[in-house]
C-alpha cells in the first residue's frame, strides 16, 4: 500500500521510525510490565498481549490511512468532529463513562477505550478546516476567535474529566495550528496571558492537582506518598548510568514504580538501557518531528500543511511532556509516552496518524502551491 502516487514517493523515513518506535515500545512494555502483570493478573504476558493486538490494529489502520487521500478528511470534518466530541462527552454519562482514581477518561460500549485519544485527531482535522474556511471569507479576526474558542472549549471539556495533561496538549497543539494558519502574533500574545492565568487558577481548583504541584517543588518532602513515584523514577534514571543495567534487569519495575508500564515507562527504559537508550528514543522522536515538519512544508495545499503540523506537534509535544514529567522538570500530569506507554487506544490512534502523514507525503510538491 505504501506506494508512490506517480508524482512523489512515500516518506519511508517516517514510516521506518514509526515502526521502530512501535517495536521498541512493545519490547519495553513487556520488560517494564511483566512484574506488575504477574503480581496483579498472575500472567507476565497480560500487558504485552493487549498491546500487540493494538499494534496490529494500528498498523492495519496506518496502511489504510496511507492510501486514503488526506483531502477527504476536510470534506468529512463535519462528521469526524461531532463523533469525537460525542465520544468525549459520553465520559460524563453514568453507566457509560468509566472512572478510575476519580478521573472519568474512559467509556465502555462493550469494550473500554479513551475518547480523548480519538478526539485529538478529530480536533486537528476540524481546526485545520475552520482556519481555511475563514481564510476564504477573508475574516481573519473572526476566524481567530472561532478557532481559539474551539481550542479552549475542547481543553475545558477534557480538563473537567479531570485530565489536565490532555487539556494542556490540546491547547498547545491548537496554538501551533492557529499560528501556522497565519494568525497575527499579537492575537496569540493577547490570548496567552489570560490562558496561563486561568490554567494556574484551574490547577489549584482540584486538590490532587495542587498536591502534584507541591510535590513537584519538593518531592523528597513526601517520600512515602505523594513524592514516592517521582523519587523512584529519579532513582531509576540515575542508576541506569551511561549504558544501563541491562534489558530486563530493572530493579524499580518490581513494584517500586507504580504501574511501570504506563506513564513512567521512560524511567524503566533509562534504567535498563542507560543514557544511550534515552538518547536513541529522543533522537527517534526528533526524527519524526523533522520529517513531519518537512512533510508540512512541502505539502501541495494548506489543509495538508495544517493537518501534518497538527499531527506532528501532537506526537512531539506529548512525548516531550511525558519525558519532562518523568525527569521531574514539570509536575506530574498523568500523560503517556507515545508508542511506549501501555494503552491500546493511544497506540492505534498514533499509528493511524502516521498513516495520514504518509499519505500527505505522497502529495508533496517541490514548490509550495498553497491552494486554500
Amino acid at each position: 500500500m505504501l506506494r508512490s502516487n506517480g508524482r512523489n514517493k512515500t516518506d519511508f523515513v517516517i514510516f521506518l521510525f514509526a515502526l521502530g518506535l512501535t517495536a521498541f515500545g512493545l519490547l519495553m512494555i513487556f520488560s517494564a510490565g511483566a512484574p506488575y502483570a504477574k503480581s496483579r493478573f498472575n500472567d507476565i504476558y497480560y500487558f504485552i498481549k493487549d498491546q500487540m493486538f493494538a499494534a496490529v490494529i494500528g498498523l492495519v489502520l496506518m496502511l489504510i490511512a496511507s492510501s486514503v487521500s488526506y483531502k477527504l478528511y476536510r470534506k468529512l470534518s463535519w462528521i469526524i468532529f461531532p463523533i469525537g466530541l460525542i465520544l468525549l462527552i459520553l465520559t460524563y454519562i453514568p453507566g457509560i463513562g468509566v472512572a478510575y482514581s476519580d478521573a472519568r477518561r474512559w467509556i465502555n460500549i462493550g469494550f473500554e477505550f479513551q475518547p480523548s485519544e480519538i478526539y485529538k485527531l478529530a480536533f486537528i482535522v476540524f481546526l485545520s478546516k475552520i482556519i481555511l474556511d475563514f481564510k476564504k471569507l477573508d475574516k481573519p479576526l473572526i476566524g481567530y476567535f472561532v478557532t481559539m474558542g474551539i481550542t479552549l472549549s475542547s481543553a475545558l471539556i477534557i480538563f473537567f474529566q479531570p485530565h489536565l495533561s490532555a487539556a494542556i496538549i490540546i491547547t498547545l497543539v491548537g496554538f501551533v495550528i492557529i499560528f501556522i494558519g497565519g494568525t497575527k502574533i499579537k492575537y496569540l500574545v493577547l490570548t496567552v496571558l489570560p490562558v496561563i492565568t486561568l490554567a494556574v487558577i484551574g490547577a489549584f481548583t482540584y486538590d490532587y492537582m495542587k498536591e502534584r504541584i507541591m510535590t513537584w517543588l519538593d518531592p523528597f518532602a513526601y517520600p512515602t506518598d505523594l513524592g514516592y513515584q517521582i523519587i523512584q523514577s529519579l532513582y531509576a534514571i540515575g542508576s541506569g548510568g551511561l549504558f544501563g543495567v541491562g534489558l530486563g534487569k530493572s530493579t524499580q519495575k518490581f513494584l517500586y514504580i507504580p504501574e511501570p508500564q504506563n506513564d513512567f515507562i521512560f524511567a524503566i527504559l533509562a534504567e535498563e538501557l542507560g543514557y544511550i537508550g534515552v538518547f536513541l528514543v529522543i533522537a527517534m522522536f526528533c526524527m519524526l518531528l523533522w520529517r513531519g515538519i518537512r512533510i508540512a512544508i512541502y505539502c501541495e495545499d494548506m489543509f495538508g500543511t495544517l493537518l501534518a503540523t497538527g499531527i506532528t506537534s501532537l506526537i512531539f509535544i506529548q512525548a516531550a511532556l511525558n519525558i519532562a514529567v518523568v525527569t521531574g522538570l514539570v509536575p506530574n500530569t498523568g500523560i503517556t509516552l507515545p508508542f511506549f506507554s501501555f494503552g491500546g487506544t493511544s497506540l492505534v490512534m498514533f499509528l493511524t496518524q502516521i498513516g495520514i502523514l504518509l499519505n500527505i507525503s505522497k502529495q508533496s510538491v517541490d514548490k509550495r502551491e498553497l491552494n486554500v
